[in-house]
């Protein structure tokens, strides 16, 4: 992905509140889903990480990704900005 589309997904994501937060059972096969459908319907998602560390974290969004075909746009603390193409959505 091309850093000035990157850069623009940023600016489209600072006013967006985290869609998905993450329980104390981690990564789930339905917190996978509800992630999913809402890159689904909104490409452009912020998600609520809660681990204790920034080792976990990062295992954690490597995880969402790497299930999800999303790409990683952001990570300040525990909020992470996720984009995944809608193939079926018109721009």
């Amino acid at each position: 992905m091309k850093s000035d589309f990157k850069k623009f997904l940023r600016t489209k994501a600072h006013s967006l509140k985290p869609v998905v937060i993450t329980g104390q059972a981690g990564i789930t096969p339905a917190l996978l889903n509800e992630i999913g459908l809402a890159l689904d319907h909104h490409e452009l998602i912020k998600v609520r990480v809660n681990a204790p560390d920034r080792e976990e974290r990062r295992e954690m969004t490597a995880q969402i990704c790497g299930e999800l075909g999303a790409e990683l746009i952001q990570s300040i603390g525990h909020v992470i900005t996720l984009y995944r193409k809608n193939p079926e959505k018109s721009h």
